[in-house]
């Protein structure tokens, strides 16, 4: 598959034993990338929603390896190292499965120093080899939606997997499939209209921005047909949580036919949704903008990240196996 990459596609690199995450709150009016340089810092970044869901992934990934570049720690004391770093990132954000990745890589840890091998070296190269499988599979799933996207379509997205679907829609184009998006503002952070909207017109494909409370009346007139949204968590019974909203979106699908389709990761870890930790963010994230307080005095806030759509609104899964 030959397109070019969306920089929301891949937003973390290491160079020089540094990781540099693309600050995705100063998007579009800039590209700008946040220079990493230990698990205190990765933490902050996540926290802090410098960068979205993949990019939070990336960040967990690519911080044992910039640690395993800064410290000489051997046997025992890296194996500790590992784990304190581990459960630093599983806690920096409750909804998130991170968890399930940097089990792994303590897994490999225990591993390595059960055999007696270097375990900085056997840790590098499986890291290393497991992001770039994770690369190999985005890129394969890029294809799986155009493939699913057919000419004429008029395509809804919230909070999608980032830069997969800029992609895909790059491919409709040189497919010659006429194909348009509406992307919701995404409230309160306003990635949908930052980033979304900003990366689909990058590629030159049309997009239209709608308010997060117009969903209903764009479905009701017809203006969409199809549905794409990511999921940030999985369930064994196919549930699955995704940015607030999302629940509203597939409630509204389901009365007005319209398929849903759901970029997700399978897991096992939690059996449904009622499962999930939801995450309640700080509620001066809604109350304030751009570090700006917007409402009066005394005004209550509540924003939880997340919100969980049923298996039994979901129309169809486009997953992804990180390490399968």
């Amino acid at each position: 598959m030959a397109t070019n990459e969306s920089p929301l596609f891949w937003p973390a690199y290491i160079k020089d034993k540094v990781l540099y995450v693309l600050d995705e709150t100063l998007i579009p009016t800039k590209v700008k990338y946040i220079p990493v340089k230990n698990t205190k810092e990765a933490v902050k970044v996540i926290r802090e929603m410098k960068t979205r869901a993949f990019g939070q992934f990336l960040v967990v990934l690519n911080t044992f390896l910039v640690e395993l570049k800064r410290n000489k720690l051997k046997g025992q004391s890296l194996v500790q190292a590992v784990e304190k770093i581990a459960q630093a990132l599983n806690a920096s954000r409750p909804t998130f499965p991170f968890a399930d990745v940097t089990s792994i890589v303590v897994g490999w840890t225990h591993k390595a120093f059960k055999e007696d091998v270097d375990i900085s070296s056997y840790l590098e190269k499986n890291i290393e080899g497991f992001i770039q499988g994770i690369r190999y599979r985005r890129l394969e799933r890029v294809a799986k939606i155009a493939a699913l996207t057919r000419d004429g379509d008029s395509v809804l997205t919230h909070c999608n997997v980032s830069g997969e679907l800029a992609m895909a829609a790059a491919l409709c184009q040189k497919e010659k499939k006429a194909v348009k998006f509406f992307a919701t503002e995404t409230r309160p952070y306003f990635q949908g209209a930052k980033l979304t909207a900003w990366e689909l017109n990058q590629v030159g494909t049309q997009v239209t921005l709608v308010a997060d409370n117009a969903i209903a009346s764009l479905m009701k007139e017809r203006l969409v047909n199809r549905v794409i949204i990511g999921s940030d968590r999985s369930c064994a019974n196919g549930d699955i949580a995704n940015k607030i909203g999302s629940y509203q979106i597939a409630v509204c699908a389901k009365e007005f036919g319209i398929p849903l389709c759901v970029l997700t990761q399978p897991s096992n870890t939690i059996k449904q949704g009622k499962d999930i930790p939801i995450e309640l963010r700080d509620p001066k994230e809604l109350l304030s903008y751009e570090g700006k307080k917007i409402y009066s005095p005394g005004v209550k806030g509540f924003y939880p990240g997340f919100d969980v759509v049923p298996h039994e609104l979901i129309t169809q899964s486009i997953a992804i196996k990180a390490g399968a």
